[in-house]
Formats: structure tokens, C-alpha cells, sequence
């Protein structure tokens, strides 16, 4: 490739014009920046969005998923069935709860947790099954739902990529199990730079995740400010301090109005690197089942054995024309917190895909010669180790 014709290409680039900008000033204006009403208009319009009886915004997905299990009854001494091909937070999440993850692997096809392992993996400590949509592609929800029915087990679902994806005509997060928790970080369609969201359509688990995630305040900073008596809180339990700013969820009241467009454009992009990529022979793009709508938060795809580069050299040649890309998703048994060689031989497809995967540019400001530059590279890439 003419070295003069080299462009820079970032892996993802968060979206913000005038309206995001213009919502922050006027939250600053209103000399009310922390946890209010911005963040309680977000959840009522987040939760009609979805199709959700209530959504409860927290600093990251992180922290919902930790308040979700402490909702669900998980406690020290318990056990929670995840993947490991997830990013490192899902265990975490578990762990903040005092229970043990159980790694369970995947399908190939779809990196998401594969329901006919799962059984095999279930014990008398086992208390919850913490599914992950993965890079954006639902999970069978039903098929593990049922299984969680048989044995008396709470599903919460990972939707940290999952916002706008849709799961048997409906979107997840509506949800289709207990709770389902979003992240808003910068490389996720919908940001607010940090934050997280918990959905679900049970009262009771709200109204505790909304005291827990304050403290386990009884009497939220707004409704105490509103009121025209005085208020005393109290604090019946521990609780945490896992709050949104009033900033963040302006971000998000903006980002929202504008995300179906967004993921419009993210669609596209990713069917045309599909049809592009796959005349190459090597490159597996991503699998999207008849019963799923992908929202394509990152656009991953999986080397074949007739790969002209290993994965990792793959991506130095993409960096050194300009391209950013990332290893796949990763294997959380493989880092030091969690590593155990009996649990490595027990995950096969986890590891194929840790090892072959790699993530390409997607984003919804990509550039027509952004796009094209990306795949005219990888063609000759291909061309070249054709000769």
C-alpha cells in the first residue's frame, strides 16, 4: 500500500454534537449536578424505550450488575454460572458479592453462553446464571431461562453491549429475566462517558436497588430537597455509593433521542464488512440467528486456520497502515485472579475464539473512506499472501 496514502483509523469514536453540549451547560446552569432530576427523567424514558417497568441508573454497568446480584439474593458462599469469554467485570461483579463464578463455555458461532452446558455446571451452592450478550448479539434467553426455572435459579443478564439488539422481536432489556444491566461507557452506541443502567419489571427489586445504590438512603437527595416538610433518612442497611450525575444522564436523554439512528448506521456498516470480508475465505464474520437483531456494538470476527497472519500480527499490520483494532473478547480464566488449568481444559471453544477473534473499527461517525480503507487493507493483505 502507497505509504502516502495512509490514513489513522480509531477502533471507535464516541458521538457528540451541540445538543449533548448544550444539555451539560444547562445542568450546570441549574445548580443541580449530582443524582436528580435529569437522572429520573433518563430512567422513565430509557425504561419506555425498552419496554421495562423500571430502569434504575448507577456509575457503571459494573455496579449494577454487583446491585443486581445482592437484589437476586446472591450472598457469600454462593455460586454464579457466567461465561468466561466476557470482559473481566462480569466475574467481578460476582465476586463483589461473595459468591464464586462457575465458567461455562460457549458456542462458537455466536460467543454466547451455550445452554447445553449448563446443567453439567449446576451444584447445590449454585444460586443465579449471569448470562452475557455478547459484543452486542443476544443470548438465548429463553432456552436458559427454562433451565434456570427447573433448578430454582435467578438469570440476570450482562447487556452491556446489548442496547438497541433485539431478542425474539422484542429489545433486551425489556427484560426477559430478573434484571438486565447496560453499560454507557465511551466505546458503547449510547454513552454518557461513564454510567450504568439496571432494568427490570419487579417492584420490589427497584426499590432496593434505588436505596442500595445511595447508600441504602431510605429517602433519596431529591425527594428530601423537594419536600415542604423536613425529612430524616435512614439507613437500614449497607448500601454503596453507585450513583449518576445529573450531567451524565443529560448526555443520555440527548444520546437516546438519537439512537435508533445510530444504530442504523452501525447495521450498515457491518453488513457491508460482512459481505466484503467473507469472499476472502478467512475471516468468519459475525453470525446473526433468525430470532436476534444485532446491534453491533463492536463488529468481531474469527480467523480461520487459512489465515495468511496469526491474529496478533494481523493487527500490528493493520496498526502499522493506521488501523486500530483489539484482541477479541477475552478469556477471564486466563488472568491471574481467576486462572485454574483444570478450568482451561474445560472451556475449548472459549479459548479458539479468545485466540483467533479480533474486533475491527466500527463507530457511527465512520467516514465512506474510513470504512473502505479498513477493507481495501485486509484484500490486500490477502492479495499479497496469494502471490
Amino acid at each position: 500500500m502507497n505509504p502516502t496514502m495512509l490514513m489513522n483509523v480509531p477502533i471507535a469514536r464516541p458521538s457528540f454534537g451541540h445538543l449533548e453540549e448544550e444539555a451539560v451547560v444547562e445542568v450546570l446552569r441549574s445548580g443541580w449536578v449530582s443524582q436528580g432530576p435529569r437522572v429520573a427523567e433518563f430512567e422513565r424514558q430509557f425504561a419506555e424505550y425498552l419496554g421495562a417497568a423500571h430502569a434504575v441508573a448507577v456509575s457503571s454497568c459494573t455496579t449494577a450488575l454487583h446491585l443486581a446480584l445482592v437484589a437476586a439474593g446472591v450472598r457469600p458462599g454462593d455460586e454464579v454460572i457466567c461465561p468466561s469469554l466476557s470482559f473481566i467485570a462480569t466475574a467481578n461483579a460476582i465476586v463483589y458479592a461473595g459468591a464464586t463464578p462457575v465458567f461455562v463455555d460457549i458456542d462458537r458461532s455466536t460467543y454466547n453462553l451455550d445452554p447445553s452446558r449448563i446443567e453439567e455446571s449446576i451444584t447445590p451452592r449454585t444460586r443465579a446464571i449471569l448470562l452475557v450478550h455478547q459484543i452486542g448479539l443476544p443470548c438465548p434467553i429463553d432456552e436458559i431461562q427454562a433451565i434456570a426455572s427447573r433448578h430454582g435459579l435467578v438469570v440476570v443478564e450482562d447487556a452491556a453491549c446489548g442496547i438497541g439488539s433485539e431478542y425474539r422481536g422484542q429489545r433486551i432489556g425489556r427484560p426477559h429475566s430478573a434484571m438486565a444491566c447496560f453499560s454507557f461507557h465511551p466505546r458503547k452506541i449510547l454513552t454518557t462517558a461513564e454510567g450504568g443502567m439496571l432494568t427490570t419489571n419487579d417492584e420490589e427489586m427497584a426499590l432496593r436497588v434505588r436505596r442500595l445504590r445511595q447508600h441504602a438512603m431510605t429517602v433519596s437527595d431529591l425527594a428530601r430537597h423537594s419536600s415542604s416538610r423536613v425529612v430524616i433518612e435512614h439507613y437500614d442497611e449497607i448500601g454503596y455509593n453507585y450513583r449518576m450525575t445529573d450531567l451524565q444522564a443529560a448526555i443520555g436523554l440527548v444520546q437516546l433521542q438519537r439512537l435508533d439512528k445510530m444504530l442504523e448506521r452501525r447495521r450498515e456498516l457491518a453488513q457491508r464488512y460482512s459481505q466484503r470480508l467473507s469472499e476472502l475465505g478467512w475471516i468468519v464474520p459475525p453470525h446473526e440467528p433468525s430470532d436476534c437483531r444485532h446491534n453491533f456494538q463492536s463488529y468481531m470476527v474469527r480467523l480461520t486456520n487459512d489465515a495468511p497472519l496469526s491474529r496478533d500480527a494481523l493487527m500490528q499490520e493493520l496498526l502499522d497502515h493506521g488501523i486500530a483494532s483489539r484482541r477479541g473478547i477475552m478469556a477471564i480464566h486466563r488472568e491471574r485472579p481467576y486462572c485454574d488449568q483444570a478450568i482451561d481444559a474445560c472451556l475449548p471453544e472459549t479459548n479458539l475464539v479468545a485466540d483467533t477473534s479480533i474486533i475491527l473499527p466500527l463507530f457511527y461517525e465512520m467516514r465512506e473512506e474510513e470504512h473502505e480503507y479498513v477493507m481495501t487493507c485486509l484484500e490486500q493483505i490477502h492479495a499479497l499472501a496469494a502471490r
